[in-house]
């Protein structure tokens, strides 16, 4: 019941740990891997599809490390099957630095996307799981890092059914989740691997859990030594093993079981009950089973970076890449055009803020410098500012001497942003803007910011190219700067697909998963996780650019919205109908969304919410009428005890390029229609 289980030689049982993580590729390992984009990457590409393809991969490789370490007889950390991955946790504040290893602020995306990752790496075998997921952190739970191991959270129930917990209920009851991981904190004064109502009440009761709970590592431990709810180790492991946490990530908790059950302070028929479900997990994975059984026993370590894999890698890494901005068609780029193109930033030749966090390593990793250099060839001069800082401000007379260099500059590209020394898990840090792991400030460094307007008052066109974990408040850029492109941390080809975009080689068509705001003065105190005036679907202000927001290069309307009028409680699903028209000039994607805003004033209820999404390919000229279903569950708000509930009233149903609320961005297309849902209200589904 530790993560480094031994072996137990007399039952022919080898030792096995079951730590191991996968967040965007295989992580962690000496193997060479294919590395994805950072999760809130891959989430902006709104292909789920897509994803469970990556996470399909993802397993291949995993599984193909398992079976090479395996017959070398390495059992040790990193080299498993079961692996701690996704994180669902809400990213509902853009302050948190673990954010990016999410699919963003909405439930529903979350839970979409998390779905897709959980079948691909699990697999469809019906006697064998590829590999065992994990949903994770279980269930409240997006910060502070620097109190993470001893807060306590008391939310609303309806923040509690509304926001937090729909995607763990996706991904536990819809896609079958082999794993889930308790949080470190603690919600209504009992930490999370040991409270009543998330474990019991709900995981095990409510959706009928059967797979095995991880604790995060050291959080049983966090019981006694920050939380103070517990006197010590043997109190704590016994309580949190009498709420369903299996497996202890940790050193110094589970150890005192042993005396708990010699002093009869726990049975050990308890122990069994856990036990059961990690062996349960074991023999799925066929890890008890002869070689010949198992049918992933054959993959082999040539799937490792395979050509096919390579090819997923390359289309994730440019379906996440967001245009923010690109006034007067400012981009693409033409090679032919430029004779003296300037490349600077901090992140224009920087590989480690490709791979964010929890990440693997490929062989090969283009930094964005490297992919321009090879885009343009010898038909332009090519001028590197080497240099920048994300915070520290450069003196007059470096910043004289880049004007000097870049002076009749065709165009200059900033690469900025932030990296992931900067914000993660529980880093040691503090500069101006960052502390802990976690952000005090969203807007973009000051300091990048002084040099864009440098070149910008000397006449150099710029584009700005961020790459980021989170959501950056960029104002200034948003006015000044003719195109802005967000790129993530976009993996391996994430330096590729920045090239390609700029060049006009790929047509983008990422969206945005969590809401760009202006300032912090937007954003309520981090330390608040009631959700009234955060994300998209409660915040009342003009974002600057809006969840689920994206340009193209080319041009789509929306057009034959073709819904009901009505809706009677009881009824058949709804179908929504609408024609998209790519009536621009380059082929290209688009994403229909389609959100639900209730409004009945007499409830609490989000301003819009998604409800589905489809990501399609139009050339140039092409119409598809694209169809969604609306259930009755997706017409219910979450009433006060937390129960999904249908009432009679008016409903909007808003289709088009994002979501449906006040920006001071450039509006994307969006139809909507009023309808009237009838018949017996208050009805609980």
């Amino acid at each position: 019941m530790m993560n480094d289980a031994p072996a137990i030689k007399r039952l022919g049982i080898p030792p096995y740990d079951w730590w191991n993580e996968c967040l965007h590729g295989v992580a962690r390992t000496e193997y060479h891997v294919t590395v994805y984009p950072q999760a809130i990457g891959m989430a902006a590409s709104w292909d789920a599809p897509l994803l469970q393809k990556v996470a399909s991969s993802i397993s291949d490789e995993g599984r193909a490390i398992y079976n090479d370490a395996h017959r070398k007889g390495n059992y040790s950390i990193y080299h498993g099957l079961t692996y701690w991955t996704p994180n669902i946790n809400i990213f509902r504040d853009p302050r948190w630095g673990r954010g990016q290893e999410t699919y963003g602020e909405d439930p529903f995306l979350t839970g979409a996307m998390g779905k897709a990752f959980v079948r691909g790496l699990q697999g469809n075998d019906l006697h064998y799981l590829k590999a065992a997921a994990c949903a994770k952190h279980f269930a409240v739970h997006s910060g502070p890092e620097k109190t993470r191991h001893s807060f306590d959270l008391d939310i609303s129930t309806y923040d509690l059914w509304d926001t937090y917990l729909p995607a763990f209920r996706d991904l536990v009851v819809d896609a079958k989740v082999a794993g889930v991981m308790c949080a470190y904190n603690a919600f209504r004064t009992q930490p999370c691997c040991g409270n009543d109502l998330l474990m019991q009440s709900i995981l095990r009761n409510k959706w009928h859990f059967k797979g095995y709970v991880t604790s995060d590592c050291g959080a049983v431990e966090d019981f006694y030594n920050f939380h103070k709810t517990h006197p010590n180790a043997k109190a704590a492991a016994i309580d949190a093993v009498f709420h369903g946490t299996d497996v202890e990530c940790g050193n110094d908790a589970y150890v005192t079981l042993v005396q708990a059950v010699k002093e009869g302070t726990i049975p050990e028929k308890q122990l069994d009950v856990s036990l059961k479900r990690l062996f349960a997990i074991r023999l799925r994975l066929g890890l008890l089973d002869p070689e010949e059984k198992v049918p992933y026993s054959k993959i082999t370590l040539d799937t490792l970076e395979c050509n096919n894999h390579q090819q997923l890698a390359k289309q994730m890494s440019r379906e996440s890449v967001v245009l923010l901005r690109n006034e007067n068609n400012f981009l693409p780029l033409s090679p032919k055009l430029i004779k003296k193109i300037v490349i600077v930033g901090p992140n224009a030749d920087n590989s480690t803020t490709l791979l964010g966090n929890y990440n693997g390593t490929p062989t090969s990793m283009p930094t964005p410098l490297q992919a321009i250099q090879k885009r343009i060839g010898n038909n332009a001069k090519l001028i590197y500012l080497k240099g920048a800082d994300y915070t520290d401000p450069l003196n007059v007379d470096t910043i004289s001497k880049w004007l000097s260099q870049a002076e009749g500059a065709d165009v200059a590209v900033f690469i900025g942003g932030i990296n992931p020394q900067l914000e993660g898990e529980e880093l040691r840090i503090s500069k101006e803007g960052f502390y802990g792991g976690d952000r005090t400030s969203i807007k973009l460094p000051a300091a990048q910011t002084s040099i864009m307007k440098e070149f910008v008052a000397k006449g150099i066109p710029v584009v700005l190219v961020t790459m980021t974990g989170s959501a950056l408040a960029i104002p200034w850029e948003a006015t000044h700067i003719p195109a802005i492109i967000n790129a993530w941390y976009g993996g391996q080809y994430g330096g590729n697909a920045i090239s390609d975009v700029l060049f006009g080689d790929y047509n983008p068509a990422g969206r945005l998963p969590v809401t760009f705001y202006a300032s912090d003065s937007d954003l309520p105190p981090f330390e608040s996780y009631n959700m009234e005036g955060r994300t998209y679907r409660y915040f009342r202000g003009k974002a600057l650019y809006p969840f689920g927001y994206g340009l193209s290069f080319t041009h789509f309307t929306y057009s034959s919205l073709q819904l009901p009028m009505t809706y009677s409680i009881g009824s058949k699903p709804i179908k929504v109908k609408v024609t998209v028209t790519n009536d621009g000039k380059k082929n290209g994607e688009e994403v229909v969304q389609l959100y639900v805003s209730l409004l009945n004033k007499k409830i609490i209820t989000p301003i819009a919410a998604l409800k589905g999404f489809q990501r399609i390919y139009l050339k140039v000229g092409e119409s598809k009428q694209v169809e969604f279903t609306i259930n009755p569950i997706d017409l219910a708000y979450v009433n006060e005890k937390g129960l999904r509930t249908l009432s009679t009233g008016k409903v909007k149903i808003s289709v088009g390029g994002c979501a449906p609320v006040a920006t001071t961005a450039k509006m994307l297309p969006i139809l909507s229609r009023t309808i009237s849902i009838t018949g017996y209200t208050r009805k609980a589904l």
